[in-house]
């Protein structure tokens, strides 16, 4: 594992955890969506048997799987992956934008969406993003060169 690499690779499992809890709210059907926090217009969605909830979930999860593949190959667990610095540093981005939601709930409010749920998944996702952030940095000048002999 490189230099950095234990925090990118605890990032990575988190991402993955992420992915996985998404997975799941598709194999557990509208109470797993309420359970965690879709809202009840998806939920809704979801037994009358539309398919959107479904798709948009899977996409995030693999999104989610992208991102924690990033973070393994910033790690050294696995092969050096495309623009893989500038990648981990939107990831990052992204993760500590959406989590700042904390301080402005107005950004992400939705009617079916309760405050505690913005609340949770703000702190989640700023725990995320921070652990990135870490990562990142610790790793910041090993991951600007291509280490293949």
């Amino acid at each position: 594992m490189r230099e950095g690499g234990g925090w990118l690779a605890v990032a990575g499992c988190l991402s993955l955890g992420a992915a996985l809890a998404h997975l799941a709210a598709i194999v557990g059907g509208p109470a797993w969506y309420r359970t965690m926090g879709a809202g009840e217009r998806i939920a809704r969605a979801v037994e009358r048997g539309d398919t959107y909830p479904a798709i948009m979930t899977l996409a995030i999860a693999l999104i989610l799987a992208g991102w924690a593949a990033y973070a393994a190959s910033g790690a050294g667990l696995i092969g050096r992956l495309p623009l893989l610095r500038p990648v981990l540093i939107a990831i990052t981005a992204v993760y500590l934008v959406r989590g700042l939601a904390l301080f402005w709930p107005g950004l992400l409010r939705r009617p079916d969406l309760s405050s505690a749920f913005l609340t949770w998944s703000s702190l989640i996702v700023l725990a995320i993003g921070a652990v990135h952030a870490i990562g990142l940095w610790k790793a910041w000048t090993v991951l600007a060169v291509d280490h293949r002999g």
